[in-house]
């Protein structure tokens, strides 16, 4: 890797990269579809198409609503308190499938990092596939989900900008992360965990793809995950990342409610210009002053604004100074990020004293400015590495990954 001189702050590091990409697939259901991702009307509905009574169908739709949701059931076999008719009826129309697990990776400090397939009603298609995390820490659990295969954006400091956009994920897909998550932790309300507390605790919009190029269907995912009745998971623990789609900014605090974190990374539109190249359509004044209008935000619910620590390139005192600023007013925490490589990348993290140096100087001026650890870099999990598996590494790449393993 070759470091970026400090000479680039006020010019173009690279050659202008398109704003957005357009989706190469579009989902195909299977023959018999799930019935996670949709809500209770939605549910419902289904029923009364293979002839359940209206009289029943809110009954049956609670009782499934609790199986699935609270009790994580694999199958409809599992729903015993559902009659045996009911079970059969539903059995022969649809399921409750979610993604398959094909790869599990473990790092060193207990992050997972798991390949999910997901199933298509089209048999010529090549199975799609993304990547989910989860972070393991002493007062929670993080489960990082992803909301596209691929990415809409092309961030040049980010591994999963580097991929097409195939598709956006269906609400179904997104809270099957979540369930696989539980499957595979024992995670369920009626289940055992060796902590003796649930270890999915918090939810993280960070994954693979932009949340709000995919508005409707993780706003559905979200309002299912927080529901009371199911899953659980407060607003407050949940967390959506954008890199600055202001439209629907605002739409996110009305509709779904939950926490919003900013994926600002410069404070000078010709550098973001190039590192988030969506800034070229919703510049920063535009981007701030939607955290400003954001509905709910206050000192005990602000904004996170993460900012990869880029070598030379974003992280001088000037800088910080700058971001300062610029936040002015907005109820904010800075993330800082220490910048994970991954094969090829031309950037380097900025070295530990002028993180602190950084972190130092926000501080000072009043705002919370953590350093976020890097975990799962052993995996290529860590933030800004997630690439799908059906993205194959060049032989430049695969050799470039065998150095970092050797040096992390």
């Amino acid at each position: 890797m070759t470091a970026v001189s400090t000479e680039t702050k006020s010019t173009p590091i690279t050659s202008v990269a398109p704003l957005e990409k357009v989706p190469l697939e579009t989902y195909v259901p299977p023959a018999k579809p799930s019935l996670i991702g949709l809500s209770r009307a939605e549910i419902a509905d289904r029923l009364g198409e293979i002839g359940v009574a209206p009289a029943q169908r809110k009954m049956r739709t609670q009782q499934l609503w609790h199986w699935m949701y609270f009790r994580g059931a694999k199958s409809f076999a599992d729903m015993t308190s559902v009659s045996k008719d009911m079970r059969a009826q539903l059995e022969q129309h649809f399921t409750v499938d979610r993604p398959e697990v094909v790869a599990e990776q473990i790092s060193s400090d207990g992050t997972r990092k798991w390949l999910l397939r997901l199933p298509s009603g089209d048999a010529f298609q090549k199975a799609h596939e993304v990547e989910c995390v989860y972070i393991p820490e002493t007062d929670r659990g993080t489960l990082c989900v992803s909301s596209q295969v691929g990415c809409t954006l092309n961030c040049s400091f980010c591994h999963t900008g580097t991929q097409r956009l195939v598709r956006n994920l269906t609400a179904g897909e997104i809270v099957g992360q979540i369930m696989v998550a539980r499957d595979r932790l024992n995670d369920w309300a009626d289940r055992e965990t060796p902590t003796g507390s649930r270890l999915v605790t918090n939810i993280v919009m960070m994954g693979m793809g932009e949340p709000l190029y995919n508005f409707d269907a993780v706003r559905d995912a979200l309002l299912i995950t927080a529901d009371n009745e199911g899953i659980g998971i407060s607003r407050r623990r949940i967390t959506l990342s954008t890199s600055g789609v202001v439209p629907n900014i605002i739409r996110t605090g009305e509709e779904i409610g939950v926490m919003l974190a900013i994926s600002l990374h410069a404070v000078r539109d010709e550098l973001r210009n190039e590192l988030v190249p969506l800034n070229r359509k919703y510049p920063i004044a535009e981007l701030l002053q939607a955290c400003r209008d954001y509905p709910g935000s206050s000192n005990a619910r602000r904004i996170t604004f993460e900012y990869v620590m880029l070598k030379g390139v974003n992280d001088s005192l000037d800088d910080a100074k700058l971001l300062v600023k610029l936040l002015k007013g907005i109820p904010a925490k800075i993330n800082l990020i220490p910048f994970n490589p991954w094969p090829g990348t031309k950037y380097e993290c900025s070295d530990w004293e002028q993180i602190e140096k950084f972190s130092e100087y926000i501080f000072n001026a009043g705002y919370s400015s953590p350093v976020r650890t890097p975990r799962g870099r052993d995996i290529l999990a860590a933030c800004g590495q997630l690439k799908s598996e059906t993205e194959k590494l060049s032989a430049r790449e695969r050799q470039a990954l065998r150095a970092m393993a050797m040096t992390d």
